[in-house]
């Protein structure tokens, strides 16, 4: 058997290598936190907390006025485990034992990874609340449109350093086709030789087939106005009215971004507009929020929204903290909005603000255990072998434990038609 166990360890390095390198969007990710493998959250349901940049306002005067301290702090919680397992007889085993440990160590590994990419990939719906891209056809498809998703995308005031942005596979050969008309030789002959996006604006780009698709509620699929009635003393739920769909199921769904209009004449004449996350400052940027669970209108088209972030604007600001104000001006009825439609999901990530944990699993006993994990990353997989007691049965499998967040203020949602 300690042949057997060394052949597992060394095929399940491998395997972890697998795992780390073959998917794009958890090989990015953040995942180097202190002692995390061999300390923390070795259970399902165990979290992990990691400080953000403390938020401050600025007094107009050489009077000091002061301000409390708020920490602010995102968790990652351990919430997902997931296994592949597979059993040959000892006959297949003695007499095909390499493609046994090799080639379908890999493959399971595999698809293990598949199903771990697939599920971090789905911060790009719920860790986003603005986006770029309208959805339809044609979006999102040229340098050009690319470079104002990202300057967007920093002049909120986002992490300028370390962007990464995560594109579907199959929009990228359309991006490089339009990029290969611009008169540029020495870029086009290596984008051309490659067709990869490789690095533009000195942002480093990917592409996934497993980005995850959206559909959105009623209201974004058939493009109907959105008038707002009121928001309440937290900013967080909106009240609102779709003329058009006066009692529908589904008509907005958790994931929708709801994106407000230019409306001039309510509040003022400034358009409404984020102000940007660090100094507080309007920005060009519109104001945009992701809806957090699925709401029905009533027979008068009204539907009640939970919202995030929460608006705030110079109102609730002095009851919920000038340092949290993110609105230029207060939300007013009669304000207007859009829903974006269904649409394939992509995300600008920056500031390493993607993290994902895989923590170290226990020896899997009386079973022949091997557990790998990367000493740089504290990624770590187990793979135990076994065999039932007397059957001709032998079995192998693999498993993960992990979780994973994003930031939402560094974070961006790109709208790709879903072909």
């Amino acid at each position: 058997m300690a042949d057997i166990l060394q052949q597992v360890q060394t095929y399940n390095d491998s395997n972890l290598g697998a795992l780390q390198n073959q998917m794009p969007v958890v090989s990015a990710a953040n995942t180097k936190f202190k002692n995390f493998a061999e300390d923390t959250a070795k259970n399902l349901g165990d979290t992990v907390g990691f400080d953000l940049p403390p938020r401050f306002t600025v007094n107009d005067t050489l009077v000091a006025t002061f301000q409390d301290t708020e920490q602010r702090v995102q968790t990652l919680t351990v919430n997902s485990a997931k296994n592949v397992a597979y059993n040959f007889t000892a006959q297949q085993f003695i007499f095909n034992v390499k493609d046994y440990m090799g080639k379908f160590g890999m493959n399971a590994m595999a698809e293990l990874a598949t199903k771990v990419e697939t599920d971090v990939s789905t911060v790009a719906v719920n860790n986003t609340y603005r986006t770029a891209g309208t959805g339809l056809s044609g979006t999102l498809s040229s340098y050009t449109a690319l470079a104002q998703a990202i300057a967007a995308y920093k002049n909120y005031g986002a992490p300028k350093g370390n962007i990464k942005v995560f594109l579907p596979d199959t929009i990228v050969p359309t991006i490089i086709g339009n990029g290969l008309g611009q008169f540029t030789p020495k870029r086009n002959d290596a984008e051309a030789n490659s067709w990869q996006l490789g690095d533009f604006q000195g942002v480093n780009f990917y592409s996934s087939n497993l980005l995850p698709p959206f559909v959105a509620g009623v209201a974004g699929q058939s493009a109907s106005e959105v008038v707002i009635n009121s928001i309440d003393s937290t900013g967080t739920v909106l009240t609102v009215t779709v003329s058009s769909l006066l009692s529908q199921a589904g008509a907005f769904a958790a994931g929708d971004i709801l994106t407000f209009g230019d409306n001039t004449t309510v509040g003022g004449t400034a358009k409404l507009r984020f102000l940007t996350f660090v100094g507080h400052q309007p920005c060009a940027q519109k104001v945009q929020v992701r809806i957090t669970a699925a709401s029905d209108t009533n027979g008068s088209g009204v539907a009640t929204l939970t919202v995030s972030p929460a608006l705030i604007g110079p109102t609730l600001a002095t009851t919920l903290g000038a340092r949290n104000q993110n609105i230029n001006k207060d939300i007013a009825s009669t304000m207007t909005a859009s829903v974006l439609p269904s649409h394939r999901a992509g995300f600008i990530c920056g500031g390493d603000a993607l993290y994902v944990g895989m923590p170290k699993l226990p020896d899997e006993d009386p079973f022949k255990t091997a557990i790998s994990t990367d000493p740089d990353t504290g990624v770590s997989m187990r793979t135990y072998y076994g065999a039932t007691f007397g059957q001709n049965q032998r079995g192998i499998v693999h498993d993960v434990l992990y979780g994973y967040t994003a930031v939402p203020e560094y974070m961006m949602r790109l709208a790709f038609e879903d072909v």
